[in-house]
Parts: structure tokens; C-alpha cells; sequence
């Protein structure tokens, strides 16, 4: 990509289409569908007037943002169905009695699946899948639906960069051409402080200050566990399992934490649910299903993700049909070039879609052939699925259709420089918050880290700053940035039954999200210093 000189006026025109946003869902409580539109017209009118995009540029980025939309949208169905199946067969109460009686502790239930167990469900699937997983089965201990969807979108922003198999700092390695054994200690010292204020923050989106200071020990325990896990395993080259090994180990060591609180600790009034109190364990009629048989579709699932990932001949079997379309090179008239290339790819069978649909098969099958749905169980799983999935469908086909043309038609290169160059003494406390706006358009870490690595690692060799600590802020941010994007918050709200009510969640995450970018861009800063 070619650079251009960006002026105050460019960066405040590329910034109101993100503006509009913001303010519908925030201000006015829009859903993603109805915000994400009027938010891309913004984004057209201001990319054809004033950017100087041609019809051309516009279709082919649109063209890109289709391709990523069908890829994005696959995840969401299949992990709408994969839950529906579950649901069907009364499998969601059974694990959330199980998860209430492995501890009495509202606050460290909450924890363990929005925090632990989102960020191990991060290391190994990504793409929004925690949310739309773990938002259901917080609902399901009686959590309200906008706490379950806030407290996962936050909890497991820490899994972002190492999760799914290490692709964001992967990404961030071919960007920048820089080694990951340069970039992993100071990304994952990072992420390992964002770790623990990843916990404080879902703490905080139950009950305030009061249920921070309630799972202050826990956060504190688990945190030093599930970082320093994270940690030791980055530096020593391991950064593709590196979320993955900090998310099994504090989910070992969640389950003797709760034993330990079990013994000592007495329910009170902040840990009773928000609606059901579901601490006296299943429902006699729920015993005949185990814990192991209701979470069977996600062991499952482990299984076949796991074998997707590690075993080299299954990965090659299931990535042999891709969908791939070349691009060519497109110039706006005031000469921002994106280069030519494939596009957003899609492959049929190894895709996580896929694999999510492999575990609803295999889930439904054992379900229907162990007698545990009633009549008309398959026809109810598909309705369920399609109320759930359309207004989200149309929110996400908006929101990255608005990413790609913001993207190809330079906007989004204009806001980062403005950013940049507009308070250089400040660019390390910044150097996050590009990360962050980034995953905030995208939904995604990795495309953050190709739209902007190259810039930061630019800027930090213009300014004199350390390029490893400019980039660990770059990715950061960009996982930060999970817990407020649009596209992952529709995500977890077609779940949760919060469809078009996806503005209540951003106001209660992106004032957390700030914050803990905050934190990082000052230790950014006073390391840079």
C-alpha cells in the first residue's frame, strides 16, 4: 500500500462513519443491523466524495468484505446450531447445575467461564466462537443475558493474539518480517497484564466493585497462573500454544480453587443468580443426561479442532477445497494503491464453520440415538437457528462490508496516522489504540495486525522507539479491541436472545476495553521512555 499525506479533515471524515456508529448502538441503543447500515452509507458517501474512490474500488471491496462476510457468517450459524443441539436435548441446564455445584461462588462461576474457559475455547477456535458458546451457558446458571455476553466478550480477550493456534502474532511476524522470538516477551508481558484485568473486568460487569473485591483473590490466584503459563511457553517459542496452555492450566487450577471456596465460604446476597438461583444442582428430571453426555458436542468438538490442527494429514484433507479469488490492484484518485491478491479464502471443509458443523452432527446423532429428544426436535433446532441468525447476518454483512471499503479506499490508514502523527510525544500510550480501532472494524486481531503492524513498526523506527514494545502495544490492543467490536458482540447476542439489542453490551465493555488499553499504552509509554 502506498501512503498518502493525511490532514486533520481526512482524519475526522474516516472517522465518522465509525462515529455514527457508535453513536446509534451507544447513544440511541440500535442493534448492529440498523447502525452497521447506516454507518456504511456514511462510510460510501465519504469514500466516493472525498477519498476518491471509483465504483470499481468500491464493488472489489465489497467483493472482499462478501467473501469475509460468508466466512464470518459461517461460524455463526453452525455455532448457533452446534448450541441449539445442545439446548434441544437439555444439555445447558445440566452443565451450568454442574458448573453451580463445583462452586457455590457466584462470582468464581462467572470467572470460570468467562475468563478461563473462554480463553481456552479462544486458544483453540477463535473467530467469536467463546461468545456465542459460553454466553448460553452463563444464561443457563441464571446470569442475565447482557452479563453473559459482556463478562465472555471481555473475559476472553486475553486468549486473542496467542489463540487459534498463535494466527495474530502470526500475522503480526509476516507483516513486519521481525522474528517472533523478538516480538513474543514483550507481547506476551502484555497480554499477560491484560490477563488479569481481563478478569477484573468480567468480575466487574456483575455486580460492580463489590464482585471485584468478592473474586480479587481468584483473579489474583488464577491470574498469575494463566499469564505465567502464557508467558513461559511465548518466549520459548511455544507462542502458538501459548493461550492454550494458560487457559488448560488455570482451568486445573479453577477446579481445585472452587473446592478450596466451597469449604470456607458461605452464599450471600451478591452471589445469588440475577434471576434463578440454581445452586441446589439439575433438576430431577435432567439426572438421566451426565455432565459428560450434555458436554459430549464439545468434547467432541476439542477433538476435532485439535486433530484440524495438529495432525498435518488431516489439516491437509480438510483444507483441499478453498474458495479463492484474485483481486486486482485498485488506486483511489487522490493515489492511496491497495495492491493486488487473493482474497478473503474460504476453505469448505477445514474452516471453523466446518468444524463446528462435524460437532453438531456427531452431537446430534448421539442425542437422537440415545433417546434424548422429543418429536420434532430436528425441526425445531433449524427454526431456532434461523430466529437467532438473520437480523445478526445482516449486522455483520454491514459491519465488514464498512470495514473493507474504510480499508481499500484508505480511511482507515488516515485514522491511524492521524492518531500517530497528531501527538507524537504520546505515540507509545496510542500505539494500542490503533491496535484496538483495528479489531474494532474488523471484528479480527490478525487483519488489525496486517492493516497496521507495518505502520507501527514504521513509526516506532521514525520516532526512535522500540519496535518490540510499539508492536506487543500494536497486538494488544487489537486483542483488547475483541471485547468491543461489533461484529463479535452480534455474535454473542444472537445467542443470548439480545439480537438488535447490541448497543446495551458495547456501553457495558468499551469502557473496560478503554481502560485496559489505557493501562497498556502508559506501561507502553513509560517502558518507550
Amino acid at each position: 500500500m502506498t501512503t498518502q499525506v493525511v490532514t486533520l479533515f481526512d482524519v475526522l471524515l474516516a472517522a465518522a462513519p465509525i462515529a455514527v456508529v457508535l453513536v446509534l448502538m451507544v447513544g440511541f441503543n440500535w442493534g448492529g443491523a440498523g447502525s452497521g447500515a447506516l454507518g456504511w452509507l456514511t462510510s460510501l458517501s465519504i469514500a466516493l466524495l472525498y477519498f476518491g474512490a471509483s465504483p470499481s474500488l468500491i464493488a472489489y471491496s465489497q467483493a472482499k468484505g462478501a467473501l469475509l462476510t460468508l466466512s464470518v457468517l459461517y461460524i455463526i450459524w453452525m455455532a448457533l446450531v452446534l448450541f441449539n443441539v445442545v439446548q434441544e436435548a437439555g444439555a445447558v441446564s445440566v452443565i451450568a447445575a454442574s458448573i453451580a455445584m463445583l462452586t457455590k461462588d457466584r462470582i468464581h462461576q462467572l470467572l470460570i467461564l468467562s475468563w478461563v474457559f473462554s480463553g481456552f475455547l479462544q486458544s483453540i477456535s477463535g473467530f467469536g466462537v467463546p461468545i456465542a458458546v459460553i454466553a448460553p451457558l452463563l444464561i443457563g446458571l441464571g446470569f442475565s443475558p447482557v452479563v453473559s455476553v459482556s463478562a465472555v466478550a471481555i473475559g476472553h480477550s486475553w486468549s486473542v493474539t496467542f489463540g487459534d493456534i498463535g494466527t495474530a502474532f502470526n500475522a503480526l511476524i509476516a507483516a513486519t518480517g521481525l522474528s517472533g522470538a523478538f516480538l513474543a516477551p514483550w507481547t506476551a508481558a502484555f497480554l499477560g497484564i491484560t490477563c488479569f484485568a481481563c478478569g477484573v473486568g468480567a468480575a466487574f460487569s456483575f455486580k460492580g466493585v463489590a464482585s471485584v473485591k468478592r473474586g480479587a483473590p481468584a483473579v489474583l490466584a488464577l491470574g498469575l497462573i494463566i499469564a505465567g503459563t502464557q508467558y513461559l511457553l511465548a518466549i520459548n517459542s511455544l507462542w502458538n500454544v501459548a493461550s492454550l496452555g494458560g487457559g488448560l492450566a488455570g482451568l486445573g487450577a479453577s477446579a481445585i480453587i472452587g473446592r478450596i471456596q466451597n469449604r470456607h465460604r458461605k452464599t450471600d446476597d451478591l452471589l445469588k443468580a440475577d434471576k434463578v438461583a440454581v445452586d441446589r444442582g439439575p433438576d430431577p428430571d435432567l439426572r438421566a443426561l451426565s455432565l459428560a453426555e450434555a458436554l459430549l458436542p464439545y468434547f467432541i468438538l476439542i477433538i476435532i479442532i485439535s486433530g484440524a490442527t495438529f495432525i498435518p494429514p488431516i489439516t491437509k484433507i480438510l483444507n483441499q477445497v478453498i474458495i479463492a479469488i484474485q483481486f486486482p490492484a485498485t488506486q483511489t484518485a487522490r493515489g492511496w494503491t491497495t495492491a493486488g491478491g487473493t482474497g478473503p479464502t474460504i476453505s469448505i471443509f477445514g474452516h471453523a464453520g466446518a468444524l463446528l458443523t462435524y460437532a453438531s452432527i456427531l452431537g446430534y446423532s448421539w442425542y437422537k440415538a440415545t433417546g434424548r429428544y422429543e418429536p420434532g426436535a430436528f425441526r425445531r433446532i433449524l427454526s431456532n437457528t434461523s430466529q437467532s441468525a438473520v437480523k445478526s447476518s445482516l449486522g455483520i454483512a454491514s459491519m465488514v462490508g464498512l470495514a473493507t471499503m474504510m480499508d481499500q479506499s484508505g480511511m482507515i490508514y488516515s485514522l491511524a496516522v492521524g492518531i500517530g502523527s497528531s501527538l507524537k510525544p504520546l505515540y507509545p500510550f496510542l500505539a494500542p489504540y490503533i491496535g484496538l480501532l483495528g479489531a474494532f472494524m474488523t471484528g479480527s486481531n490478525t487483519n488489525s495486525n496486517v492493516l497496521f503492524g507495518t505502520l507501527q513498526q514504521n513509526t516506532a523506527a521514525l520516532l526512535s522507539l522500540p519496535a518490540s514494545v510499539i508492536l506487543a502495544a500494536q497486538t494488544t490492543g487489537g486483542s483488547i479491541g475483541s471485547m468491543l467490536a461489533p461484529a463479535k458482540i452480534i455474535i454473542g447476542c444472537s445467542t443470548a436472545g439480545l439480537s438488535g439489542q447490541e448497543g446495551r453490551v458495547l456501553r457495558r465493555t468499551a469502557g473496560i476495553g478503554i481502560i485496559i488499553t489505557a493501562l497498556i499504552g502508559a506501561i507502553a509509554w513509560a517502558v518507550s521512555r
